[in-house]
């Protein structure tokens, strides 16, 4: 049987291979150790040699030369968890080594996520709750912003990688327009996706009810939302951010919520994170944020170790391994 080690955290090892997984990966491999950190793998060189496979995830290690020379058999990691950059390096393409993530399935709860708050503020409801928290009652009518609703309105998506995708397939549920922006879509795709437009951001931004931005945090992303951008909104509109907080400039967005009380915002994720103590994110009325909860949570974390066991089966097998992370696609990725 090939050689593999666990190497990452120990609270994510427990949340992520259950006994179900754990027991499906001893049946196909042997598994020479539990690390819970890269330092503590390291220092057992006498077990990292012949190792093949290497599962990671949250705490994973960077895979580096140092770790390499102690790793000469690695060939697969099988990294249970979304983003892969904390993991590889130069030298890790270099040396062939092939790598497959979660990242798929981390979208799941990230989609489902984005998909209640799309509907809470299309009914506004961050708004009313604050409210009748505040007054301490209902109103018979309801004074203020009007309500766009979930029929007839218009709902922007800002990049369809798998997120957007995902969230396109479920506001498939509601009577609504999609409109998105991605230079790398095509217009065949976006048709079946039930895409009604692909447009610019400013278009996008000026037309939507609700704004979701879904974009990798990328060098050239990184500020990507401006105060430009964020003006064009109409009244009463919202945005939604379950990406990354550097993707938009939060001193412009700040700002901008400041001066547009009428619109919400709901940030799972800012930047830096969590906001500074003196963040006047915290304290405006018309924000609604999250300590960057839309991923993996619970149980959910346990679909990211059964996609890993899968794909340990293919690769064992000899077939495609259908979540790689190629360094072509990691260019591009979050």
């Amino acid at each position: 049987m090939k050689a593999s080690v666990f190497i990452l955290g120990e609270r994510p090892y427990q949340l992520v291979f259950g006994p179900l997984e754990r027991k499906a990966i001893e049946s196909q491999v042997e598994v020479k150790g539990v690390f819970d950190s890269r330092g503590k793998a390291l220092k057992h060189p006498e077990l990292l040699k012949d190792v093949e496979i290497i599962f990671s995830g949250w705490g994973g290690p960077k895979i580096d030369e140092e770790f390499l020379a102690k790793a000469p058999s690695l060939k697969l990691v099988l990294h249970a968890a979304g983003s892969v950059r904390p993991i590889v390096s130069e030298a890790f393409w270099k040396h062939g080594v092939r790598i497959c993530s979660a990242y798929g399935e981390n979208a799941v709860p990230v989609s489902e996520f984005t998909f209640a708050a799309v509907v809470f503020c299309l009914k506004r409801a961050f708004y009313f709750q604050r409210k009748v928290s505040k007054e301490r009652k209902y109103q018979s009518t309801f004074p203020g912003p009007d309500v766009p609703g979930c029929y007839g309105t218009t709902v922007g998506i800002v990049s369809v990688g798998m997120v957007g995708r995902r969230v396109c397939q479920l506001l498939r549920n509601l009577e609504v327009r999609i409109l998105a922006y991605d230079p790398y879509v095509r217009p065949e795709d976006a048709k079946n996706l039930g895409i009604d437009s692909l447009c610019s951001l400013e278009d996008l931004f000026r037309s939507s009810d609700v704004v979701t931005l879904h974009t990798p945090l990328l060098p050239e992303t990184e500020g990507m939302i401006r105060y430009h951008h964020l003006t064009l909104l109409k009244e009463g509109a919202s945005f939604i951010n379950t990406s990354r907080g550097a993707v938009v400039n939060e001193p412009e967005l700040i700002r901008f919520l400041q001066e547009r009380p009428d619109v919400q915002a709901v940030l799972d994720v800012t930047h830096p994170e969590p906001p500074t103590p003196e963040s006047p994110l915290y304290d405006l009325p018309n924000v609604f944020l999250t300590p960057h909860l839309a991923g993996s949570l619970g149980g959910e974390c346990r679909r990211m170790g059964q996609y890993m066991v899968e794909e340990l089966g293919r690769y064992l097998r000899g077939e495609p391994l259908r979540w790689e992370i190629t360094k072509e696609r990691f260019a591009i990725s979050a």
